[in-house]
This record gives C-alpha cells, structure tokens and sequence, in this order.
C-alpha cells in the first residue's frame, strides 16, 4: 500500500491511500482540498502511480533486507 500523508501544525491534514484509490481529508481544509484534488484526473493516476514507482518496484529489496538482520 502507498500511503502519502500531509500535515500541518503535527497534525494529519489530508492522505492519499492507494487502497482507497483517492485523497480523504481530516480537517476542514483537508476535506476541501482532497476534493478539488479528487477531480483531477491527472494527479489521482499520477497518485495511483507512486505505488508502483515505490512499492512494487521496491519491496523485494526491502524485504531481503530485513530478513537477513533478523
């Protein structure tokens, strides 16, 4: 899962989760943001995007990582 937070002031503004596939806000301008965020098709697949980029490309190496200071 790809999960790109924003915060203000320590606290959780607005997420992208690729589970949900799109932006969910927290606060008032959370909110308002994620949806004039959400009607852009653009930047929901350049979102959806990052968990490959990130994820899937990188999790094998990762994962070997960890299981071998284990």
């Amino acid at each position: 899962e790809f999960i790109r937070s924003y915060y203000f002031n320590k606290m959780e503004v607005i997420r992208f989760s690729s589970s949900v596939g799109k932006y969910v806000g927290f606060t008032e301008l959370g909110v308002k943001n994620a949806e004039a965020w959400n009607n852009i098709p653009s930047e929901l697949s350049r979102m959806r995007a990052q968990k490959e980029t990130y994820c899937v490309n990188h999790v094998q190496n990762k994962y070997a990582a960890v299981l071998t200071k284990s």
